[in-house]
């Protein structure tokens, strides 16, 4: 079983992950964020490392999805391959920060690679608008983080709701961010667990 948490940044990825996790006793596999070359370099010059920062990202992905296949063991992941694509590149492209050359060859990567990847049987979506991602981005503290423009999380947010709209690789669950406090009440934990068992149930 693999389950994928997607979301803008700071909507409670990791912290979500790490729940689930620990409820079904499964494995985590996190964003390599820590160990990231590109990372700060991107939030202090985003037009100069945005094609780095996707193709890193795309390779550490794929590594890591390729190695789910493989072991076949229960997975809770955060973040997958198709936000990289479908949401980070195409809005960095859109906002003059991504050259389209670059982009276009982002792209044909990106469609080779996804043909040897099975996509998660679970996608829950973490919805949040741009007052709760900031909020939860200054309460984490990370450095690089301070300088997120407010209209980069207004576009990466368009850009998730027009994908989750389109999704149509497997099953969805949709849970709104701003009305859940999963990190800190267990009610709101225990009613995510409850509509991830009645979707999982639906896969056997």
């Amino acid at each position: 079983m693999h389950i994928a948490i997607v979301g803008n940044i700071g909507a409670g990825k990791t912290t979500l992950t790490e729940l689930l996790a620990k409820n079904y006793g499964w494995d985590p596999l996190f964003e390599a964020v820590d160990n990231n070359p590109y990372l700060e370099d991107f939030y202090s010059d985003m037009k100069r490392w945005s094609f780095n920062l996707q193709i890193y990202f795309l390779n550490s992905r794929y590594r890591q999805i390729v190695e789910i296949q493989k072991k076949g063991q229960n997975i809770i992941q955060d973040r997958t391959i198709y936000e990289d694509a479908y949401i980070f590149a195409e809005n960095l492209h859109d906002m003059g920060l991504m050259t389209t050359r670059d982009y276009e060859n982002y792209q044909s990567m990106f469609d080779n690679v996804i043909e040897f990847i099975k996509p998660p049987d679970l996608l829950v979506y973490l919805k949040a608008s741009v007052p709760t991602l900031v909020n939860n981005i200054q309460r984490r503290g990370r450095e690089y983080e301070s300088g997120i423009r407010l209209d980069y999380l207004s576009k990466l947010n368009e850009k998730y709701d027009k994908w989750i709209k389109g999704y149509k690789l497997g099953k969805l669950l949709v849970l709104d961010k701003d009305n859940l406090d999963f990190a800190n009440k267990t009610e709101d934990m225990a009613t995510i667990v409850q509509l991830v068992e009645r979707d999982i149930n639906g896969l056997f």
